[in-house]
């Protein structure tokens, strides 16, 4: 007799990310501007030409310049990637909204060839930290409780531990913080829902919060990271992940014990022993 399996909890609405999409303004794309800068900085430092791309994005405007021959595809829970199709795969701006992240980069690393390259920029754990303390002491001090209102984003130490479960070789992960600033909480938020990044969590409040939440979370906010000049300050991290498909050819770290060298004369220094 075939057992039931429970189905693996939905962190992440997807028909409220799609949703949240359509309403996209252009103009607040910025991240994902310095998202594509980003990308085309690490491409330059690899002696590699790759001759089959696959680009995992949202969107595909404003990649035509760095991968003008990649195929895009959609960053659905199950990717239309072909195993063994590309040696270069760019998941862009798009897995912190994943309910599988491991799933994702599984999947990136089957569509690889051998010895292919995998490049990640998503946004990381330190994104919107002021806005979400703001609005859990404003509820807190309000209704008496916390309501998912800003998506749990992962941070750069356990995302490199995901490319290694992934299966990937020589992994990477490195921070880029930015801070942005607004006139207000209103502001912050307009900008926000122009990028389709706002709440979509399974488990938020369908109703619409009470003006005066945000009226306290604007005054907590202000009073706590608001800049000499009067603005607030949002701080938005990339994280950038850079995994490699296994290959005989590519380099390997040196067994324990076999240097030829001492580090103490690489650097002329003298050697001191360490107290037994």
């Amino acid at each position: 007799m075939t057992q039931a399996t429970t189905p693996r909890p939905q962190l992440f609405d997807r028909r409220a990310i799609a949703a949240h999409r359509n309403r996209l303004t252009p103009q607040a794309l910025f991240l994902h501007d310095i998202a594509r800068d980003e990308i085309e900085d690490r491409l330059s430092m690899v002696n590699r030409s790759f001759t089959s791309p696959a680009l995992v994005a949202p969107f595909a405007e404003g990649w035509e310049s760095c991968l003008p021959d990649a195929k895009h595809v959609a960053d659905d829970e199950t990717l239309d990637l072909a195993v063994g199709a590309h040696d270069l795969v760019v998941h862009a701006m798009s897995l912190h909204w994943a309910n599988d992240p491991v799933g994702q980069l599984i999947q990136c690393h089957r569509a690889l060839r051998e010895d292919g390259l995998l490049l990640v920029v998503m946004l990381g754990g330190q994104t919107l930290h002021e806005l979400r303390s703001a609005l859990a002491t404003a509820e807190t001090r309000l209704l008496g409780g916390l309501s998912p209102r800003v998506a749990p984003m992962a941070e750069v130490r356990d995302l490199g531990a995901l490319l290694q479960r992934a299966g990937f070789a020589l992994p990477v992960a490195d921070v880029v913080p930015l801070t942005a600033k607004y006139r207000d909480l209103q502001h912050l938020m307009h900008e926000l829902r122009g990028m389709g990044e706002t709440n979509a969590m399974t488990q938020r409040l369908k109703v619409p919060p009470s003006r005066h939440l945000f009226a306290e979370a604007e005054e907590i906010y202000r009073t706590t990271y608001a800049t000499a000049d009067g603005l607030l300050p949002a701080t938005f991290e990339l994280i950038c992940l850079t995994g490699w498909s296994p290959s005989e050819t590519q380099q390997k770290p040196l067994r324990p014990g076999s240097a030829k060298a001492r580090l103490a004369d690489a650097l002329k220094v003298p050697e001191t022993p360490l107290p037994k």
